[in-house]
């Protein structure tokens, strides 16, 4: 390997390194070759196994970046003996051929140089989701997602660090965030075997981190770099996956970015049940990239500075993976978004979620879940029929309620949207949060009838997630009753025929949040 870094460097290519591949850089075209080791999870060491894993890799890839991969290709040694990709002869090695990705479009960079948002995030979220919306779920995958194996791979995990590790976290904390972890599947067990029944365990990405992520300035999302080479670490919870990108927010110290890709990411797949599980898989995922850290910098075959880097990016991550252990320092909170139709309260629970980093559960989608249509599918129901009926709505806010507790079981802050138009619907949000011993404020958005019809007016143009329609405006505004029943101080009429930034600021103000 070291000649084959020499002869490629020589001609002109760039090398990046990782435990597991040489990456060589060329001005539109990269070339992967993975390295002849073998670390227990892997087993790279043949020619032929090089070959097989490099074809997975493409296909694999395919599924999220299909205009990245080029195909695999042969490395000979010319007449000279120098080290040529692609030419005719015998092959001394294969190599991956990518499409080479401007580095200043990678999430990385782009958060590295403060150009990486909540709209950007907002993308890469939807795009996870629809991935794993058509993602592999079968009798294969689902057992994956047990909690038998999933407690193998923790186990593994500090049995293969159990040499390394103490050098980067005290052997104290190590016992802590291993016991942490396992106590977590025990004690929650019902929650993992319901994901399995709930679909959610799937051939996923697998090593789902901001390096991996790709946007361009027209806001394509391309996502490279899935796990080939071991399917019991792509095979898994869906919330393995993205929990790995929020801890990756994280360890760079975008916690509020981190919280706001998980929002996203629920809003869009409808899977807020991900709450009760996520802070064990970003301390299982923190551990384990502390894990592979920890390998590279012991490698020797790798570039000094290579490893350097990497030893101070292990102990980074196993305080990472010890840090997900603890209690937050906020505590969470209930924040209900009411209304009539068009109000604009959809408009101000995403702001409001946006600001404070909390998820949004709204009635709107739950609806459209229920029923097993997509996001923007009208239910052209008659007022107050099919599905709008009572019962129907009941079943909406039972399900608005459930969610939204998961979420506080997880101890953060939540956003519930709906009209809340009966004060008995009202009532079960705020017993919700005083079950949980946690505050509660109704925001209750207001705006003049001919601003909301004229909203309705434009809202029928176009696909809405909301069914809300100019000729139910009328009855919809006589059912709705006034908000008696709470105190003045967790009670806020907000009017929302203003601008939006007017209309928050008064929130915040109200709400005594941070400035932003």
């Amino acid at each position: 390997m070291a000649e084959l870094k020499q002869d490629l460097r020589e001609q002109g290519f760039e090398l990046r390194e990782t435990h597991i591949s040489q990456v060589f850089l060329g001005q539109e075209l990269v070339y992967k070759v993975k390295r002849p080791v073998a670390l227990g999870f892997l087993d790279f060491r043949t020619l032929a196994d090089r070959e097989r894993f490099c074809q997975a890799e493409v296909e694999l890839n395919q599924r999220l970046a299909p205009t990245v991969y080029r195909g695999v290709v042969p490395i000979v040694r010319d007449a000279q003996g120098v080290h040529r990709i692609g030419l005719a002869g015998e092959p001394v090695e294969w190599a991956v051929v990518m499409r080479r990705l401007p580095d200043r479009d990678s999430a990385e960079q782009r958060l590295r140089e403060g150009r990486l948002g909540q709209d950007d995030l907002q993308r890469i979220a939807e795009r996870v989701a629809r991935f794993h919306r058509d993602a592999r779920c079968d009798a294969e995958t689902t057992r994956h997602g047990a909690v038998a194996a999933i407690e193998a791979n923790v186990r593994e995990n500090f049995a293969q660090t159990a040499a390394s590790a103490p050098e980067y976290l005290g052997a104290s904390e190590l016992a802590a965030v291993e016991r942490w972890q396992l106590d977590f599947l025990r004690e929650r067990r019902a929650r993992f075997e319901s994901r399995a029944t709930q679909g959610r365990i799937r051939d996923g990405h697998g090593d789902l981190r901001l390096e991996h992520c790709y946007l361009d300035a027209a806001g394509a999302v391309e996502i490279i770099d899935c796990i080939e080479f071991n399917e019991r670490f792509r095979y898994g919870d869906v919330c393995a996956d993205i929990a790995f990108l929020s801890m990756d927010l994280s360890w760079h110290g975008r916690a509020d970015l981190s919280e706001s890709l998980l929002a996203d990411y629920a809003r869009e797949s409808g899977d807020y049940d991900l709450y009760g599980v996520v802070d064990f898989y970003e301390s299982y995922r923190a551990f384990v990239r502390g894990k592979v850290s920890s390998l590279l910098a012991a490698d020797v075959g790798a570039d000094a500075a290579v490893r350097a880097r990497a030893r101070a990016e292990a102990r980074k991550y196993y305080l990472l993976a010890e840090a997900c252990t603890r209690e937050p320092l906020a505590p969470p909170a209930v924040y209900g978004v009411s209304g009539v139709i068009a109000s604009g309260k959809s408009t101000v629970a995403r702001a409001l979620g946006a600001r404070i980093g909390a998820p949004v559960v709204d009635a709107d989608r739950v609806r459209k879940q229920l029923a097993g249509v997509g996001p923007t599918t009208p239910l052209a129901d008659a007022p107050f029929a099919a599905h709008y009926t009572p019962e129907a709505s009941e079943r909406v806010y039972a399900e608005l309620l459930r969610r939204a507790e998961v979420v506080l079981e997880s101890r953060r802050p939540v956003v519930v949207e709906a009209s809340f138009r009966e004060a008995e619907q009202r009532r079960a949000l705020a017993d919700l949060a005083r079950r949980h011993a946690t505050s509660f404020r109704l925001i209750e958005c207001t705006a003049p009838p001919e601003v909301s019809r004229e909203r309705l007016r434009r809202r029928a143009a176009g696909p809405s997630v909301s069914d809300g329609r100019a000729e139910v405006f009328d009855a919809f505004v006589a059912s709705y009753e006034p908000v008696r029943e709470l105190p003045a101080q967790a009670h806020l009429q907000l009017a929302t025929d203003r601008p939006l930034a007017d209309t928050i600021d008064e929130l915040a103000r109200w709400l005594e949040l941070a400035p932003a």
